[in-house]
């Protein structure tokens, strides 16, 4: 199971609190699963899709047992797509008008007669509890995690404007400063970073997703730690090889046209070690002279070697620049 449909199974499973967080949560899902249709003589369905068969039972629940409505469920199967059903949940003509009612999408006329005002929810949110509700059904409707392995991106899916801008309202007010964008022209909310999605997560109350984003990120930390210190030492490795061929370069070059012996004894000695042992970094080198060596007083050595190649290369393309006069 991927980790947004873990961290929805965990919020699916929290039990249905206070009835104002009851609506919260149903408004948003009725803004993202839910469609108004004609039943004939003017009046009014309403129904929601999904194909996730837990999500289905808890609005049935929220509907049944705390609204006291009597919504009929079904399943479509659709053949084209694998065989994969589709939970449609539908409220009667006779009963939908007290959910719209209480949706606030319709409202009484000057007669006391409800007439539909609005085509989706206008949920008052005013607590703490009911927006981490709302941002909650929002999603469970609409939403998704990328698997944090790969990337941390959180996003919800708004089919308009208005549920957009109320998505974003709520995570701002929660201290998440959300971004949204168009995909395929569609609107969709956003979050970015392990610590926002993690809060994110907190807000809707799911701490094992949080639990679990943590772990993640920390193996993700630590292996890009290793990653880091493996390349650092490659880096360096490589650095250590590049001089140490410099070295022997400049030491041969002296040998050749001077030779040696005319080194002082501290530099005959380092010159001698550089060439038996090519492959030794400064600190071990040092080490193998007798006495030993500090890496410092190595390191000394070998730039006053590469001081001596230096000059003797430049006398020489001197010489060689007279002679061609």
């Amino acid at each position: 199971m991927s980790f947004s449909s873990e961290t929805k199974e965990e919020l699916i499973r929290l039990p249905l609190e206070r009835e104002c967080c009851v609506l919260a949560e149903l408004s948003a899902l009725t803004q993202t699963l839910g469609s108004l249709s004609l039943a004939g003589g003017g009046r009014l369905r309403i129904s929601w899709q999904t194909e996730n068969a837990a999500l289905a039972r808890r609005i049935y629940r929220m509907l049944k047992d705390r609204m006291g409505l009597n919504p009929h469920l079904h399943f479509v199967e659709h053949s084209r797509l694998g065989g994969r059903k589709t939970c449609v949940l539908t409220l009667g003509e006779e009963e939908t008008p007290r959910l719209l009612v209480a949706l606030r999408m319709m409202e009484p006329d000057e007669q006391g007669v409800p007439v539909l005002r609005r085509t989706l929810p206008r949920p008052v949110i005013t607590r703490q509890c009911c927006r981490r509700a709302y941002v909650r059904g929002a999603f469970l409707g609409a939403g998704s995690i990328t698997n944090p392995d790969k990337a941390y991106h959180l996003e919800i899916t708004a089919r308009d404007e208005g549920l957009r801008d109320l998505v974003e309202k709520q995570l701002e007010r929660g201290g998440l400063p959300a971004r949204d964008t168009l995909r395929r022209g569609v609107p969709v909310v956003y979050l970015k970073g392990a610590q926002q999605i993690a809060d994110a997560l907190a807000l809707m109350e799911a701490p094992q997703a949080v639990m679990r984003l943590e772990n993640i990120r920390i193996t993700r930390q630590m292996r890009g730690e290793a990653n880091r210190g493996r390349n650092c030492d490659e880096h360096n490795s490589e650095r250590q090889l590049d001089a140490a061929r410099d070295q022997e370069e400049a030491i041969r070059l002296l040998a050749i046209h001077a030779g040696l012996y005319t080194l002082p004894p501290a530099l005959r000695q380092i010159a001698e070690a550089r060439l038996e042992h090519p492959e030794l970094s400064l600190e071990d080198l040092g080490q193998s002279l007798d006495p030993p060596l500090t890496k410092s007083g190595t390191a000394s050595r070998l730039r006053r070697l590469m001081a001596e190649a230096r000059r003797l290369r430049e006398t020489l393309e001197q010489q060689a620049a007279e002679h061609q006069t």
